[in-house]
């Protein structure tokens, strides 16, 4: 059955919204705009006469969708070459959704996605659904085709993971921009101390190069040897500049809700390195270098003016 204009309209002022829930369920751009792209699809060839209430049937059908993704994303994780990082969201995508309440903005979270990658595929869509898109019980529990108990049981469980990661601190643009400051200050200096401090005892550091580029299999934990990572990946080096294609500038940004620092070379985003900040110091950094999760990030750089570089030579 053809679709009306009205019909098409209807969807694609649902589209952002759609886009937003797949992002935090799937942890990919990507894959967030496929799963919607084969809702539009199911939308096209549904009874549209028929369905009640729209709104409701596309977040069933692209969630189900969702929830199959998940299940063969895991399979081919475990065979993912290094470590897995959700695909950062630079600000002002409008992927990463509402942003009104605490929970929608943590939600959408670097360190928070990385913690959903624990739940069971149900466990993670309640979580989405409840915590940063407001859906109540009743509603959940038909997109899932679960009891209302169910649902509240399963969220509780889910908040219960969750809340076993760190706190998070919201920092506003100002902050942000004065705790890379910082960092930069300190990664540059060459000695290890000035970092330590700015580091919380039991600091992480993560990349993702997804085989393409060369990124450490295994984290770094603890403020010193995180400390000493970083003085190494921003000391010069010739064989650094020969890997990038050139050095690129350096960049204090936020990407999903978080303060973070941008690699750009040529235009092209090659790294965000997400921090996540805590009231103790930085307790985490997740460094996504993989090119394939940074295509959408360049198409946001490069959709507005990002200002004057911290470093205009990252090494």
């Amino acid at each position: 059955m053809a679709l009306t204009t009205n019909d098409v309209d209807r969807f694609e002022a649902s589209r952002p919204r759609l886009e937003a829930i797949a992002y935090r369920l799937l942890g990919s751009a990507s894959e967030a705009e496929d799963a919607v792209q084969e809702t539009f699809l199911r939308w096209q060839s549904a009874d549209i006469a028929r369905i009640e209430v729209p709104e409701a049937w596309l977040a069933k059908v692209l969630t189900n969708l969702c929830l199959n993704q998940l299940t063969s994303a895991r399979a081919r994780r475990e065979t993912y070459v290094g470590q897995w990082l959700p695909e950062p969201l630079l600000a002002g995508d409008p992927m990463l959704g509402p942003a009104d309440t605490a929970e929608q903005r943590e939600s959408v979270s670097y360190a928070v996605l990385v913690l959903l990658e624990r739940l069971s595929p149900n466990e993670r869509a309640v979580y989405v659904l409840r915590e940063a898109f407001e859906y109540r019980h009743g509603e959940i529990a038909e997109i899932l085709d679960i009891t209302e108990a169910a649902s509240q049981q399963i969220l509780h469980r889910a908040k219960k993971h969750v809340a076993e990661g760190r706190a998070r601190t919201e920092v506003d643009e100002a902050t942000a921009r004065r705790i890379v400051d910082e960092f930069l200050a300190a990664a540059t200096s060459r000695r290890t101390e000035p970092l330590v401090r700015l580091l919380t005892q039991d600091s992480i550091a993560i990349g993702d190069g997804g085989g393409k580029v060369p990124a450490r299999a295994k984290a770094f934990e603890g403020a010193v040897a995180v400390a000493k990572f970083m003085r190494g990946l921003f000391k010069p080096s010739e064989a650094k500049r020969a890997l990038a294609g050139g050095s690129p500038r350096i960049h204090a940004s936020f990407a999903n809700g978080d303060p973070a620092v941008v690699a750009v070379l040529d235009g092209r985003v090659i790294g965000v390195m997400c921090l996540e900040v805590t009231a103790e110091g930085i307790a985490g950094f997740r460094n996504q270098v993989n090119p394939d999760k940074l295509e959408r990030a360049t198409r946001v750089w490069a959709a507005e003016d990002r200002g004057e570089p911290l470093l205009r030579s990252a090494f």
